[in-house]
């Protein structure tokens, strides 16, 4: 059991969409803070994100950068929409030259890089046809 997100986005572990994430925000050079339990989390106004939004729905950008549709989007359900899609894959791009590209690490195989750069292909699928990147 696992995370799938369609367009072949994402199939894998929940732990390591969230690992992924964590080394896409740092790269982009967000603030981490620590949570309950020692698990490590984006430094952002949470409590000013509402349950829409963690599905995908958001009346504009967060703020000036689309990763955080990414970013703030739940794990397990909700949609990414085309337009959204299309904007993160041009910021997944920029980020991609910082990834790693040697090896995997804890399910996320066979790199960083290239987990991100499928994300992409799977985003520009979408967003080329219209469609809607769910989260199931």
């Amino acid at each position: 059991m696992g995370l799938d997100i369609t367009h072949d986005c994402w199939h894998g572990a929940y732990s390591a969409f969230s690992r992924w994430r964590n080394e896409l925000a740092r790269v982009a050079g967000y603030q981490f803070t620590t949570g309950e339990h020692g698990r490590q989390y984006v430094a952002l106004p949470w409590e000013d994100f509402t349950n829409a939004n963690l599905m995908g729905e958001w009346g504009s950008m967060p703020g000036d950068d689309p990763l955080l549709w990414l970013i703030v989007h739940s794990d397990c359900d909700g949609v990414l929409h085309p337009e959204q899609g299309a904007l993160i894959a041009a910021r997944l791009e920029e980020l991609l030259p910082q990834l790693d590209d040697i090896h995997a690490i804890g399910h996320i195989s066979p790199s960083m890089r290239a987990k991100t750069q499928a994300f992409i292909n799977g985003l520009r699928a979408a967003a080329e046809a219209g469609e809607d990147v769910e989260f199931c």
